[in-house]
């Protein structure tokens, strides 16, 4: 298994242990950091393997933050919605 699958999966355990653990802020301060940290990680296990496997990693990352992927989606179409001249 390559370094890039090996920190990829290290990434998916930390999550799972930082979303079992108490938190104040409904976890919004793991969630930014565990996406600073998984960009390069996801451009790491892309430039190694390929866009597929990178989708894949992705599909993931997206399967574990799912809420700020949520709000983004939400952000984006009211943005969208309302229009860029207002």
């Amino acid at each position: 298994m390559s370094l890039s699958f090996i920190l990829a999966c290290l990434w998916a355990v930390v999550a799972n242990v930082l979303a079992m653990t108490p938190s104040s802020d409904n976890h919004w301060r793991n969630a930014y950091i565990l996406i600073a940290i998984g960009i390069p990680i996801l451009g790491y296990v892309t430039m190694q393997h390929g866009p597929w496997a990178g989708l894949l990693v992705l599909a993931g990352g997206c399967s574990v933050l799912r809420w700020p992927v949520i709000y983004l989606m939400r952000w984006l179409r009211r943005s969208a919605v309302r229009g860029p001249a207002e």
